[in-house]
């Protein structure tokens, strides 16, 4: 019999209970073996494509580590994270490329952080696929975490706004904050939209109504500008990072990132709107202040975002409220008065006079039922509200 075997093993879980990373010899079938790395606590390993696996584990104390092959992956080797569901995760094991707290990655956003009025439809794209393990026993999220900051690097918390987005989940957790808007059509997917403030930021979560495993080429710039519509980024913050990983509650081994990747193109579409020099972060909610439904299956309704000395910033939340799918819609509205759109963006748009006509981009023309899409444009002139808006 040989001793060894189980006196290794007894090393092995010792040093991942003390937190320290290991290098394990895998055989990979043919005989060879490959180099697997193990992190434990907040131990991070840089991997193929310029990206850096972490472990991040913040607020516990329990066993749990993360193993990766070198590739842009990772599996969540144990966990006994136990924290309460109501309230924050333990760990958020993750891969990224970009800056986290200071510790980037050895290319892309790291290197080239994006300002988020150069953040437009096809600039920065993602995509990722998981493995989820389930069971009564696993309280976790599938989910994105996007990084704006308000400088282009940061060598601390973040100070702009935490996008997240949610696959999936399991277990009784929910989004940071308070539901703010329900069905919301964007980029190909449809979403409940959750607000909070947290002691230096704001984090935004778009919670993926129907649950997925993957995403593919997932845009970071609609939800980014989807975002400044809402009111919650500026559209002179930096994009520093883009995450992806699991947040435990409870348990969670087993969760597995499959691939991960992130994509930069030179790209330019329509452009993001520029706040006013005296702009002030508006309500989460804003409040509609006219509005009315269009013809057919769809309707239009309009809202006064912000305001400021000649200017201000509005938006209409296009809504399916037919049966069937909606393949794409046109909105109409008149201008009171002598107002112009300088920017918009989730849409094109023709202004002839005080009329302006807009139609749907690519990812948003198709609505579900039930489903929105929320566009939005900064305007010279008075705050003063249409009053009718059609929608066809």
């Amino acid at each position: 019999m040989d001793f060894r075997r189980p006196l290794l093993a007894a090393a092995v879980a010792l040093l991942l209970a003390l937190g320290v990373g290991i290098a394990v010899a895998a055989s990979n079938g043919n005989g060879a073996q490959a180099a697997t790395t193990s992190l434990c606590q907040e131990q991070t390993a840089s991997v193929s494509g310029g990206y850096t696996v972490q472990n991040n584990e913040f607020d516990s104390s329990a066993s749990e580590c993360v193993t990766t092959d070198g590739n842009a992956d990772f599996t969540v080797a144990n966990s006994s994270i136990a924290n309460a569901t109501n309230g924050s995760p333990g760990a958020y094991p993750s891969i990224y490329q970009g800056c986290h707290w200071g510790n980037c990655s050895s290319g892309g956003l790291s290197a080239n952080p994006i300002e988020v009025s150069n953040l437009t439809s096809g600039k920065v794209t993602t995509s990722w696929s998981t493995t989820q393990p389930g069971g009564s026993s696993n309280a976790y999220d599938v989910a994105y975490d996007i990084w704006f900051n308000q400088t282009p690097t940061t060598s601390g918390q973040p100070n702009g706004t935490e996008i997240m987005v949610w696959l999936n989940h399991n277990g009784s957790v929910q989004p940071f904050g308070s539901q703010v808007a329900s069905n919301v059509s964007i980029g190909g997917h449809t979403y409940n939209i959750w607000y909070g403030t947290q002691s230096s930021w704001d984090t935004v979560t778009y919670d993926m109504t129907s649950s997925a495993t993957s995403v593919s080429n997932l845009d970071v710039g609609t939800l980014a500008q989807d975002s400044v519509s809402r009111g919650y980024t500026k559209s002179t913050w930096y994009l520093i990072d883009v995450e992806a990983g699991f947040e435990l509650w409870q348990g969670g081994a087993g969760l597995a990132t499959n691939s991960f990747s992130v994509n930069v193109n030179g790209s330019s579409p329509p452009p993001s709107p520029s706040p006013s020099p005296t702009h002030t972060t508006p309500t989460p909610t804003p409040t509609p202040s006219s509005s009315s439904s269009g013809t057919g299956a769809c309707s239009g309704t309009y809202s006064t975002v912000n305001s400021w000395q000649g200017g201000f910033q509005g938006q209409v939340v296009v809504k399916n409220t037919g049966s069937g799918t909606l393949s794409s819609w046109q909105l109409g509205f008149t201008f009171p008065g002598s107002q112009q759109i300088t920017d918009l963006w989730n849409g094109t748009y023709t202004q002839s006079g005080a009329s302006v006509k807009v139609s749907p981009e690519s990812y948003d023309a198709s609505l579900a039922p039930g489903a929105t899409a929320t566009i939005g444009f900064t305007a010279n002139g008075a705050s003063t509200s249409p009053s009718a808006v059609t929608c066809t």
